[in-house]
């Protein structure tokens, strides 16, 4: 996919994430300059040669100043987040994924970007009563508060709420939903590197009966361009690759790979109760993530399908079959 072409500075929180990383690798590709803005701590080592970093705590007004200070006429990509769905300390997903988001839109406007975009997702686009008709959702659903499965998804729906809001009055925002992504080049690594690792390596005894959407990352960051080009402020743009199961998802791996399809299907409150346990042990005694977490069980009990078919024809963009996306996963993995 190519660009028209432009001229603005492209700034970029997060890219040195998964899907920062393959935004920036995208623009560089077709000739932009961009500036890579990451939390304190972040290892240069981890961005391509050449590409301009600067640190900062999102969280921190002034700090956020600093960074942004002369992105006046650029185009600036919101990425930056804590996307795991359990944090030690709960009120730090509404610190960063919610107060640092606006903390980013408001300043990049105050200092006269021409175009900024808030990645948001398609967690958040869930109900927590679903009818039964079992229809993918699609860009025009409405959420409440009260449908928030866990701090994360609120942090998110309030972010994303705020970008709509300021869209809707006339600010050049525009807002990305992409779906659960997967493909190669994952530093995190996220959930979904995650469950292929463990799936490879025989540490997945069970799984469970849920729906899910992937996409390919490549495909969202230039997806997220063309949001960024082409977007209209004041609506969702969902980036939705293909609707499967679990038990699908975990077919097509043992295809790639020939390794065994798990045999147990665990029940949700089994789940569940595992949740609960892993989180409290994971407060209390290890101090590290846990190995499952309650909004990730409440996420799975609700349809996960989507219909990205509205965005897909406004952009013009589609990505890839995911079996493509898998086996690079699994050649970056050496799995």
């Amino acid at each position: 996919m190519i660009l028209p072409p432009q001229n603005p500075v492209n700034f970029v929180t997060g890219g040195g994430g998964f899907l920062g990383g393959h935004l920036v690798r995208f623009l560089i590709e077709q000739g932009q300059r961009v500036v890579v803005i990451e939390k304190p701590g972040f290892e240069r080592k981890n961005l391509a040669p050449g590409i301009e970093l600067r640190i900062a705590d999102i969280r921190d007004r002034k700090a956020l100043q600093v960074a942004l200070s002369d992105c006046s006429g650029a185009h600036v990509y919101h990425l930056a987040a804590n996307p795991h769905l359990w944090a030690l300390d709960p009120s730090e997903f509404d610190q960063v994924n919610h107060q640092g988001a606006v903390s980013v839109l408001e300043t990049a406007l105050a200092n006269g970007a021409m175009r900024v975009l808030h990645c948001s997702t398609e967690s958040i686009l869930t109900k927590k009563v679903q009818g039964s008709s079992g229809v993918p959702i699609d860009e025009q659903v409405e959420i409440a508060e009260s449908d928030a499965a866990g701090p994360y998804c609120l942090s998110k729906l309030r972010a994303e709420n705020r970008a709509l809001a300021l869209g809707q009055q006339g600010q050049p925002v525009v807002v990305a939903n992409p779906t659960m992504p997967v493909g190669p080049n994952d530093p995190g690594p996220s959930p979904p590197t995650c469950l292929i690792r463990d799936f490879i390596e025989g540490r997945m005894p069970g799984y469970m009966d849920c729906s899910l959407n992937l996409v390919d990352a490549r495909d969202v960051a230039t997806g997220l361009a063309r949001v960024m080009h082409f977007g209209i402020p004041g609506r969702r743009h969902l980036l939705s690759g293909q609707n499967l199961s679990l038990e699908e998802l975990l077919e097509l791996l043992s295809k790639l790979t020939g390794r065994p399809m798990p045999r147990l299907k665990i029940p949700y409150q089994v789940g569940l109760c595992y949740a609960f346990a892993s989180e409290w042990a994971a407060r209390n005694v290890t101090g590290r993530r846990p190995q499952a977490t309650v909004t990730g069980l409440r996420l799975a009990r609700r349809l996960m399908h989507f219909d990205g078919t509205a965005t897909q024809v406004l952009l013009g963009w589609e990505s890839r079959p995911i079996e493509e996306s898998l086996r690079d996963a699994l050649t970056w993995l050496k799995l």
